[in-house]
């Protein structure tokens, strides 16, 4: 079943609000911030088509809501379609990078992407086998890690990638997976953006942002787009 424009924008709008909150999004939350131009009855009735449809869950019965893996690829997809001239993240936003040494040059951007996203970020040379991990001091502020058995599900989810990442076929500039989308079948908890790129020298590469499926994929979308802009221009 299709979806309409108001039911659209009802969705991101809670998928918004749960980026920035992490607490389900009632339909109470929605009439305060948002005019939809229909009245709160009806925004509880979309939210349940939304739901009927599989795009929202309702953890508990007396909750808000929350996207499911259904609901991001919708807003994702949105995302992707954008032109992403943000002036934030042009060329000058990653201007602290100093390219003296290859291998350093890329261990700082991978700093630097981790900082920036909040997130774990992973850059790989696979014709020398090396890859880069940078950002778990930024990923453990979420609050989705405070759950002991969250660190130990996402520490896993990362060693699948790492004992499978030759295996991972980046075919297209950028590329997302959320939760089941997943190549790595262990943990469907996390999403993934990666894409390929060339650091200095001509070395073919990949970076990547990885974490909770409540990550801000607009802005990591964004931070991904233009870092690989400026190193093809290397």
């Amino acid at each position: 079943m299709g979806i309409t424009e108001r039911q659209t924008g009802i969705l991101n709008s809670i998928i918004t609000e749960y980026i920035n909150s992490a607490h389900p999004i009632s339909s109470q939350l929605l009439e305060e911030k948002y005019d939809f131009g229909i009245r709160p009855a009806a925004i509880r009735i979309e939210m349940q088509k939304l739901t009927d449809n599989g795009y929202l869950i309702q953890p508990h019965t007396s909750s808000g809501r929350v996207p499911t893996d259904k609901g991001y690829r919708l807003f994702v997809d949105r995302v992707l379609e954008k032109n992403f001239t943000d002036e934030n993240f042009d060329d000058n936003f990653w201007e602290d990078l100093k390219i003296d040494d290859t291998l350093k040059f890329i261990q700082s951007l991978t700093r630097s992407l981790a900082e920036h996203s909040s997130n774990l970020a992973l850059s790989y040379l696979p014709d020398e086998g090396i890859l880069w991990k940078e950002g778990w001091e930024e990923i453990l502020r979420e609050p989705e890690f405070r759950e002991e058995k969250f660190v130990f599900n996402f520490t896993q989810f990362l060693k699948d990638i790492e004992e499978n990442i030759d295996n991972l076929k980046v075919n297209s500039r950028i590329k997302i997976y959320i939760g089941k989308e997943s190549p790595f079948p262990k943990i469907r908890d996390f999403s993934i953006i990666i894409s390929k790129c060339h650091f200095p020298n001509k070395k073919e590469g990949i970076v990547s942002i990885l974490g909770p499926k409540r990550m801000a994929y607009e802005k990591n979308i964004s931070l991904i787009n233009s870092l690989t802009k400026l190193l093809d221009s290397f």
